[in-house]
């Protein structure tokens, strides 16, 4: 490999975010990798998968996020994969992308989003404000196995993984147990943020470990606010598909270019909605700030009561029932005497579900109208602006103004078993990296070169080195030998040093490789003898023995 294509087959084990942001292939690699593990296809097994083929695709859906939100939490800290520098990362990829349109479009190097990331300090919010300015995370995406993995850790009981990593794992899922076929699932990637949206119903976007509908994001909560919050405030830097991708800073696209055109007019359909009286209400739910400018109005025993609305929206805090829907008149009968009036407060709009302004089809219409009904309202500039932005958000895609190139495309169905998904993409990764760098993505060993793997593996696993800090190499041995002599993978796929000291077990050629990346780190010269089962490191003063059942060899330039 010349170093530009091994720098890019290294990132496929690391997975970091810089390093997906910089080489957009490896994002939907992942999902082709969980898609070639035999893990998610044994969640076909589970009793809660019973009769899914009888379902329909949003029930599937619904099936799959519960499944998700009971075996794996959200996790992102600064410990599991450990620190970096940025000057080192930006020197890295200086021959890839420009330092200064990195700066502007990574999280990481400096990118702070909208208003609302800069005003809550990214790097405190992260944790990384304790560090120097130029300290940023390995933020590393997991695959199936070391997001399922984490039970292992000390403080877990279930899987875990980062948004990037759940984004991957729900496509895969998606795909073999829903059978939602891949051409209908889209991955979004943010500078800080990571979801898919689903070509199903009226669009599904996946955020973290739970689903969003489009009803769900207008509802007004907390949770779609914060469902909401990548695609309002941040750049949509990469748009992944199975037939390509597409970046905001590479001028090629790979994606199919009238794909991509579906993509952005369902999405579009999806950010939109008509004003109505559910709607604005849940506006109104959402920002808060604006309640006290008005008064809701209903019948009541043969006359007309009134609340101020933050009262009457205080009452769904223990009430299964919300304004503005088909519950509301349930809410309204669970209001307190003392809480009505018989009197319009004269600072405060009065509105009510029959007012005929919410009757309107179009928002140009409702808001001409809302106009003459609410001028003092209507002149409210932020008022205006944010009801406005609530039901038409304006995603910030890359723009379609590209070379779409002609590339491969995976053509892959839901009928097809495991086996024959890995015969296909096995025959066809000469012809198409995406497949190849699956297989990469995957540790499939026996068919994947070793310089990037030992690249990878010795240059950017700082948690193996950092934990054995004050060991001395005999005693890193007599550990190492103490963990569970078991990978992570199944057959010949491999662990790297960090996943092996984050979860403390590994194969003895997965501890081999990691008691190198500490002899490297240390400037420790080594010798390696890899014969059968036998992996021996030797150094001046030590010789260091481990067992393997892996059917690999150790390739020639480490062996000497």
């Amino acid at each position: 490999m010349d170093p530009k294509q091994r720098e890019k087959f290294s990132s496929a084990f690391t997975l970091s975010d810089m390093e997906i942001f910089i080489f957009p292939e490896l994002l939907y690699s992942l999902v082709i990798a969980n898609i070639l593990s035999p893990v998610i296809w044994k969640w076909r097994d589970d009793n809660w998968f019973v009769d899914i083929d009888k379902m329909g695709p949003l029930k599937k859906i619904h099936r799959v996020k519960q499944y998700i939100m009971d075996h794996y939490d959200f996790n992102l800290d600064l410990d599991t994969w450990g620190l970096t520098d940025k000057q080192i990362e930006i020197s890295r990829f200086k021959d890839f992308m420009d330092a200064e349109v990195l700066e502007q479009s990574n999280a990481l190097f400096g990118y702070e989003g909208d208003k609302y990331y800069f005003d809550m300090d990214i790097r405190k919010h992260f944790g990384l404000d304790k560090y120097e300015s130029d300290i940023i995370p390995y933020w590393k995406t997991e695959t199936v196995e070391a997001m399922d993995a984490f039970r292992l850790k000390p403080g877990h009981v279930t899987g875990a993984g980062e948004c990037v990593s759940l984004a991957c794992l729900y496509a895969a899922a998606l795909f073999i147990v829903a059978k939602i076929p891949l051409e209908k699932i889209f991955l979004m990637g943010t500078p800080l943020h990571s979801q898919n949206f689903v070509l199903v119903d009226e669009g599904v976007i996946t955020n973290n470990r739970r689903i969003v509908t489009k009803a769900m994001w207008f509802n007004g909560t907390e949770l779609s606010a914060l469902a909401r919050r990548a695609l309002e405030h941040e750049r949509v830097t990469i748009v992944a598909h199975s037939t390509g991708f597409i970046h905001s800073v590479y001028s090629e696209a790979t994606i199919e270019e009238t794909k991509y055109t579906l993509f952005r007019q369902r999405l579009s359909g999806f950010l939109e909605t008509p004003v109505n009286f559910e709607i604005f209400t849940n506006f109104l739910r959402s920002v808060s700030r604006y309640q006290n400018l008005f008064q809701l109005s209903f019948p009541c025993v043969n006359q007309i009561k009134y609340i101020r609305l933050e009262k009457a929206f205080a009452y769904e805090h223990d009430s299964k029932h919300k304004i503005g829907d088909k519950s509301s008149r349930k809410l309204l009968c669970e209001i307190d005497e003392e809480d009505l009036s018989n009197i319009i407060e004269k600072d405060r709009a009065v509105i009510s579900s029959d007012n005929f302004i919410f009757t309107r089809k179009s928002n140009k219409e409702f808001f001409e109208l809302f106009q003459q009904e609410f001028p003092q309202l209507a002149s409210n500039k932020d008022f205006i602006g944010d009801l406005k932005k609530f039901v038409h958000t304006v995603p910030k895609l890359p723009s379609s103004n590209k070379y779409f190139s002609e590339s491969y495309h995976l053509i892959l169905s839901t009928s097809q078993t495991r086996e024959e998904i890995m015969a296909y993409l096995s025959g066809i990764r000469t012809i198409s990296i995406l497949a190849d760098l699956a297989f990469y993505a995957g540790r499939y060993m026996d068919s994947c070169d070793w310089e990037p793997f030992l690249k990878a593996a010795l240059e950017r696993n700082p948690v193996s080195i950092e934990y054995f800090l004050k060991s001395d190499m005999e005693a890193v041995y007599q550990e190492l030998n103490s963990w569970p002599n078991e990978s992570i993978y199944d057959g010949n796929r491999l662990a790297l040093p960090d996943e092996v000291v984050n979860y403390r077990r590994g194969d003895g050629i997965e501890k081999a490789i990691t008691l190198i990346n500490i002899c490297k780190s240390r400037q420790i010269e080594i010798k390696v003898d890899h014969s059968g089962v036998n992996v021996i490191v030797k150094t001046n003063d030590h010789k260091f023995d481990f067992q393997t059942v892996k059917k690999l060899k150790l390739p020639s330039s480490l062996v000497k």
